[in-house]
């Protein structure tokens, strides 16, 4: 196990190993930069730096140096200016550089699984660009990579580098087709000490729920579920209304072998009569993904541009930019502007009418921030007519039904309301949700809906649950209290930590920079039993820093918090206090 090659981020005790490695290599092998008497090259950008290793038991062999957009700064930039390259004015753009193997490594697997290190740490800090200088001798690796030239050369001593990009989700697709072989033999091989998985999921989207793989997919082992906090997903806290499970425990048998109403009649009437909308602008679906990987194939080709809020739920990324192939661009919220959309910002970007769909869910998801709805009406209402707007409620239930945008979608043809009847009703496990578009769009939209899209279990319940509105509203009431004092207990973790309390029912925690990543802090809470939602993947703008925690009941956010606790103890030590000096006489 010793000659095993093994990836890890770099310790302090490496720093004078890359800078005396860089000397050997780039001022006295290369010619790059004038030697040094002391034998080390460094940069400013050091500090910012991070730096992924590669090793053979205590022998290290090689290392490769990922800056950040958060650093404000790349090395490219002493070369070229933003003008020439747009995409490093992008938060989410991520540059690699000084890929650097030893002599006696260079025909080893240390170089490729490096560059594959970088990008799988890219990508699970919610990177979507990457740009790269690859000295020309070596560009047969950066092309293997998927990294295409840009058609720019830069000059730095005796060495010529070619400026190269690509986009992170195409890279990441690319690998696995280029290189299936090499990396099934290299993930069984590989000591991968790096906090981000080897490979990525199948579909390459993060769901989330990593919580009910500790249960147990298989159901085998279901008794699990008692000592595992999933706060990972944002499941309910609090079970359905009484009558929601005396519905469901009324004959079980009969409910699971007989097949519901095909069109769900029922269950769209008593939406109907609810909500006080038509009966013909409703499509129903087992749950609001169901309604997005749905409509979004009949709204969306690869030609259209859509444009998405940035932090923003996942699912909205995977299915314009990898199953559909949309242009997408992005709002970038501001952490300074507490993740609020900014009307003005968002009415100026859609006024070029550019975009066929602009996406908004409302209030957000990760951030739990709401956005008042005479606002994003008149974000709509100023919008060009070939602009629809797809709005999605999900977490409406824990502000206000009254908030809700779906009278003006049931007469604006440019909008859709999405809303799942999973979150604040308690049925997550059933999949329930419908949405709210004008006739005609509905009636499409129900044209490529199959029969029976709604289980009949999902159908009775969501029935029964549409009656309870005073259940509901005091679980309502009761989340908020129990998320108040879950943000204040968090808060008072470690004076570094920053907790965002939004509207719906979760908090995120942002660890102190220079700290823990979300990821180390996530897989340690995990020794507790205690499951947290890593968001760094979402998006380049957490800083691959901020946690995403659901609220649950008293005794569950207790656990919680002392599961964070204990992970700060042992991630981020006390820092020890310098000993008094003794007085007096030895003794």
């Amino acid at each position: 196990m010793g000659r095993q090659l093994h990836l890890r981020t770099a310790l302090p005790d490496d720093r004078d190993w890359i800078h005396e490695l860089r000397h050997r290599v780039y001022a006295q092998e290369l010619g790059q930069h004038a030697p040094d008497p002391a034998g080390r090259l460094s940069d400013g950008l050091d500090g910012d730096n991070v730096y992924l290793v590669a090793a053979r038991g205590a022998r290290r062999i090689g290392f490769v140096s990922v800056t950040p957009p958060w650093a404000g700064r790349f090395g490219l930039d002493k070369y070229l200016d933003r003008d020439e390259l747009p995409s490093l004015r992008e938060p989410d753009t991520f540059e690699v550089r000084i890929l650097t193997v030893e002599p006696g490594e260079r025909r080893s697997a240390a170089a490729p699984l490096l560059m594959y290190a970088a990008l799988r740490w890219i990508a699970s800090r919610g990177g979507r660009h990457v740009v790269a200088m690859g000295r020309t001798e070596v560009l047969d690796l950066y092309l293997a990579a998927g990294l295409r030239p840009v058609g720019r050369t830069v000059r730095c001593g005796a060495v010529t580098f070619e400026v190269l990009t690509g986009a992170v989700d195409v890279l990441t697709r690319g690998v696995p087709d280029r290189h299936s072989a090499t990396l099934e033999r290299l993930r069984s091989t590989v000591d991968w000490r790096l906090d981000v998985p080897f490979a990525p999921g199948p579909d390459g989207c993060e769901h989330g729920g990593a919580s009910f793989t500790a249960v147990g997919t298989d159901f085998r082992t279901l008794h699990r579920r008692r000592r595992i906090v999933a706060a990972d997903v944002l499941d309910a806290w609090f079970p359905p209304a009484p009558e929601v499970s005396a519905a469901l425990t009324d004959d079980p048998s009969w409910l699971a072998r007989t097949s519901p109403p095909a069109g769900a009649e029922g269950l769209v009437a008593e939406i109907a009569a609810t909500r006080g909308l038509p009966e013909e602008t409703l499509c129903v679906g087992a749950g609001s993904s169901d309604l997005i990987y749905r409509a979004f194939g009949q709204l969306l080709t690869p030609e259209s541009r859509v444009l998405l809020i940035d932090p923003g739920y996942g699912e909205y990324a995977h299915v314009t930019e990898r199953v559909i192939g949309c242009h997408v661009d992005r709002l970038r919220l501001r952490r300074a502007d507490d993740w609020r959309i900014d009307p003005h910002r968002l009415t100026e970007a859609v006024a070029t009418g550019r975009y066929d769909l602009v996406v908004v869910v409302n209030p957000n998801n990760p951030t739990g921030r709401h956005t008042p709805a005479d606002e994003l009406r008149a974000a709509i209402e100023s919008a060009p007519d070939r602009t629809r707007w797809w709005i999605d409620e999900a977490y409406l239930g824990y502000v206000d039904e009254a908030a809700s945008l779906a009278p003006l979608a049931a007469t604006d043809p440019r909008v859709v309301v999405c809303t799942s009847l999973s979150k604040m009703y308690a049925l997550s496990g059933l999949r329930a949700a419908y949405l709210v578009a004008a006739p005609d769009t509905a009636a499409l939209l129900r044209r490529w809906t199959p029969p029976w899209p709604v289980s009949l279990p999902a159908q009775r319940a969501a029935v029964a649950a549409l009656g309870e509105p005073e259940y509901y509203r005091e679980r309502r009431l009761q989340t908020r209290a129990l998320r108040h004092r879950l943000a204040l207990e968090l808060a008072e973790l470690d004076e570094g930590v920053l907790v965002e309390e939004g509207v719906a029912n979760f908090v995120n925690v942002t660890l102190p920079a220079g700290g823990p990543s979300a990821a180390q802090f996530v897989h340690e809470c995990r020794r507790h039993d205690v499951y947290l939602r890593d968001l760094s993947p979402l998006s380049a703008l957490y800083e691959g820093r901020t946690v995403r925690v659901a609220v649950k009941d008293a005794a569950e956010n207790a656990r919680i918090v002392a599961a964070c606790q204990a992970a700060l103890d042992v991630l981020v030590p006390p820092v020890p206090l310098p000993a008094e000096p003794v007085s007096g006489a030895a003794r």
